[in-house]
């Protein structure tokens, strides 16, 4: 079995279920008292969102890149960044070691090309919804055609994230939003739609709405135990 490496804390919410998550699936494909090898990384998400809210991105990839370093030096043999906006440094933490990154984008559009949706809604924070890192990875690397909310609904999403979800806040009024604007999404064509932030999942589930949802937490964990069983 292979160690899993986790640059997590951004926020700890989500990190959570990726540690609940990537445990339960490795026991349930081994069975018994089997769990996963792990190593958790975790940094303050307050200096985090700081420098986010700063765009300060490069000094982003600096503090990503030790914690990679750190996780490769105790013999981590690949790397999550247990969330989907901090991949917009992922090309500087993989530069920074020798071991693989496993890129969330790459994960959920396989899975997206493997059951043939080809037109994507996009829900998560303003930076990725807004910014290329992401969505042009989805469209140029695996040919999908991606949506996104109106700005206003954006704005929305990405309060709810940061002043709610990322301090494990569920409220039924944001259910209510965001299950709004995922069905506008949905009226505007896209045949499923991506749960791009890793803390949607808390509030968002596949029962409150129609349109199939992608839930990338759970996507790159399965992708990460896959991984780490692979040499088994």
């Amino acid at each position: 079995m292979k160690t899993i490496g986790i640059i997590g804390g951004m926020s700890w919410e989500s990190s959570a279920l990726y540690y609940k998550n990537i445990n339960e699936l490795t026991r349930r494909k081994l069975g018994g008292l089997h769990s996963a090898k792990m190593l958790l990384s975790s940094v303050n998400f307050a200096e985090i969102e700081r420098l986010q809210h700063q765009g300060d991105w490069h000094k982003l990839g600096e503090i990503l890149a030790i914690e990679a370093k750190r996780l490769e030096q105790a013999q981590a043999d690949f790397i999550l960044i247990a969330t989907n906006t901090m991949h917009k440094v992922a090309d500087i933490v993989q530069n920074a070691v020798n071991i693989p990154l496993l890129h969330i984008a790459d994960a959920t559009a396989k899975e997206l090309v493997r059951q043939n949706y080809q037109k994507i809604g996009f829900i998560g924070t303003r930076y990725s919804m807004e910014e290329d890192f992401y969505i042009k990875r989805l469209e140029g690397l695996y040919g999908l055609e991606v949506i996104t909310p109106a700005k206003q609904d954006r704005d929305e999403i990405h309060r709810i994230i940061y002043e709610e979800l990322c301090l494990g806040e569920i409220r039924p009024e944001s259910r209510k939003t965001y299950i709004d604007i995922v069905n506008r999404l949905q009226a505007a064509g896209a045949e499923a739609v991506i749960e791009g932030c890793t803390e949607i999942t808390l509030l968002l589930k596949q029962e409150h709405v129609t349109v199939p949802l992608f839930d990338t937490t759970l996507i790159h964990t399965k992708a990460a135990v896959d991984e780490a069983l692979s040499s088994i």
